[in-house]
């Protein structure tokens, strides 16, 4: 029986480092807002706030970033969930993709 257990051993080691390169890769995906040339300042906080919870100051913050640096991160986590920020953005009227960081 020692003989069986000294391979189930080697095999969990072997197990392990794959599974911890598995978790480095899974990286959260992020919502990006874009800035367009029809959606009001105020409307695109309004948005941030209702849509997400954020505070006034924060979704002004991030509608600023979209304002002056042309876009902003404005959510992030699984796949599922920022499609689905995506799609709640789109219905607002705002231009928003995804993306997953490399």
């Amino acid at each position: 029986m020692e003989c069986m257990s000294t391979p189930v051993a080697s095999e969990q080691t072997q197990v392990d480092p794959q599974g911890v390169e598995v978790v480095s890769e899974d990286k959260p995906w992020r919502t990006v807002v874009w800035n367009d040339p029809v959606n009001l300042m105020s409307y695109v906080t309004y948005v941030f706030q209702k849509l997400f919870g954020y505070s006034r100051d924060h979704a002004t913050k991030l509608m600023l970033d979209v304002h002056q640096k042309g876009k902003a991160i404005v959510s992030s986590g699984s796949k599922e969930k920022v499609e689905t920020d995506v799609a709640k953005l789109h219905a607002a009227g705002l231009w928003a993709t995804m993306e997953q960081p490399s």
